[in-house]
This record gives structure tokens, sequence and C-alpha cells, in this order.
């Protein structure tokens, strides 16, 4: 069943979420001695978990700080890489153990076409035979299967998708890139977290066009695609329990390179579809739910409780 989404791209406000770096506090600065610097480290030992606690439960009610957070972490496209790579390595050892039938069959089909040939026209049976043997070699040459090349072009797509993530940085956002799900072999391809919320992305890379049927399924060409999107908001499920935060919800976004979109946007099955280069303008419209500290804490959060799925 599909649940409800916090994406709400037509109530958004027109501009973008602006930092608040601009507004720093006043400081005044002196040397810290022994003394004090021994007891500011006490204070914080004492104090810090408990103020942090007492912030975000109260609703982030006390003042805020200008925070900037890294904006990119992790390597985007990286797990699909590896992936790409182990295959084409298990295909390459596989063609190389049928390399000595497959010389055979190019000299003797270039030997067998000099031979045909210098019965008919001798001038020509050897440019023939090494044609022959060309063309055959040219079809028996290594060639990495579909599904396999499928895997390359997904680590494109992903890091096309961290390209257009990147400009949300001065946005206050923090994007996170090919996080491995605890327990399992999937991967998030990259989440983001800012102003508008925490939202988890699936890059794909499709040709052609999307459409929806009457009853409201999405199809690629003639693929049903229903798979796809339950697989992506079960993604961004497990982002929310790995997070553990009770009061925020992962939306769900396929972010689609090359393929139209009936009207630049779908919903379908609780995810929002979109192309990718859509992506920046829909996250910044997001309405402003966290401020920068709550955005740091986040972010820092899912840095410790994610690790890089490429690694």
């Amino acid at each position: 069943m599909a649940r409800p989404h916090p994406l709400q791209p037509d109530s958004g406000p027109d501009g973008c979420w602006s930092s608040c770096d601009d507004d720093r506090p006043g400081v005044s600065i002196r040397p810290l001695g022994q003394a004090d610097l021994a007891a500011l480290l006490a204070h914080l030992d004492h104090d810090q978990d408990q103020h942090q606690d007492h912030m975000f439960r109260s609703g982030g009610s006390a003042p805020v700080v200008a925070v900037r957070v890294r904006a990119s972490v992790g390597r985007p496209g990286a797990s699909a890489h590896a992936e790409y790579r182990r295959r084409q390595a298990t295909e390459l050892a596989a063609w190389a153990r049928s390399l000595p039938w497959r010389v055979t069959a190019v000299v003797a089909a270039g030997v067998a076409a000099w031979l045909a040939t210098a019965r008919v026209a001798p001038n020509l049976a050897a440019p023939t035979g090494v044609t022959v043997a060309a063309g055959l070699g040219w079809l028996l040459r290594f060639r990495s299967s579909p599904d396999t090349v499928a895997w390359r072009r997904g680590a494109a797509g992903e890091r096309r998708t961290a390209r257009l993530l990147a400009r949300l940085e001065r946005q206050g956002w923090a994007v996170l890139h090919d996080l491995a799900i605890p327990g399992s072999a999937a991967n998030i391809d990259h989440l983001v977290i800012g102003p508008g919320g925490v939202v988890a992305i699936d890059s794909k890379r499709y040709r052609g066009r999307l459409w929806l049927d009457a009853d409201g399924l999405l199809w690629h060409g003639r693929h049903l695609l229903v798979s796809t999107l339950r697989t992506t908001l079960w993604e961004a499920d497990q982002a929310d329990e790995v997070l553990g935060i009770a009061d925020i919800q992962v939306a769900a976004i396929v972010a689609v390179h090359g393929a139209s979109i009936p009207w630049e946007l779908l919903r379908a099955e609780g995810v929002t579809i979109v192309p990718a280069r859509r992506l920046p303008d829909l996250l910044c419209a997001l309405p402003p739910v966290f401020g920068p500290e709550r955005v740091a804490w986040l972010a820092d959060r899912a840095r410790l409780r994610f690790r890089p799925a490429g690694v």
C-alpha cells in the first residue's frame, strides 16, 4: 500500500530556502589559558548530550546558529561500477577460455575463403581470405552482455545525478551517495538531507518515454515498472529505519535520465518520478521544515549509521 508522501512540489514557496550564514553572531577574541581550556572541555563533556537532546525534542526552539554542512559524501555510482567490473571480469574469463576455438574458427574461415576464391579469381584469393577472417574475428570479439553494460550505464547515471544535486550545497543541503542498506545487498543511490526534509533518490536511465495506463501503473515501453517503484519505496523505508527518528518520514524519488515523462512529474506507488534535471528545483521548492543545525545533525547521524556500498 502506498503511504502518504511528504513531497509537495506544488505548494512550496517560489524561492529556495536561504542559509543563515550571513547572520553571524558577534564574537570577541582573546587567548585561552590552560585553565580556560580545561574548564571549557569539562563543560562540554557534561552538557553536550543533554543540550542536544533538549534542543531537538523541543522542536528546535533554541537560537539557531549558522552551520555549514559537508554537502557531498560518498562516491556516486561506486557500487554499480564495481558490479560492472566484476561481471565484465567474469565474462572476459569465460571468453578467454573459448579463445582457442575462436582463433581456430577465424583461421579456418580465412583459409577456406582463400581456397574457394583461388579457383575462380586467384588474384583476389588472399584479400578475400583476410577479409573473411577479419570479419569473423570481429563477430567473435569480446563484448560485455547487455545486462553487464546496464550496470556501467547505471553508474554513469548516478554520477550525472550527483552533479545535479551538488547545486544544492549553497541551499543548505547535504548529499550522501551510494549507501549500503544494512542486512541487504541493496543500496541507496542518493540520500539528501536539507531544509525541505530527507529524500531517498534512485537514478534510472531509460530510452523512449514513460507513461501511465488507465489504472495508474507506470510503464516504460512494454515494461511495467511497479517492481522498480516498490524497490525505491522500500529503500526509502530502510533509510527511515536506519535514521530512527520518529518525526521524520523519508520521501522517495526516481530521477530519470533520457526518457521523457508526461507532465514532467508523475506519482505512482507512493514514489515521485521526475526528469533528473528537475531535481534541484523540486527539492529547493519544498517548504522548509528543518533549520541548519537540524540538517547538520541528521547528516552526521546518517554518515555514522550508513556505510558506503562501494567499499
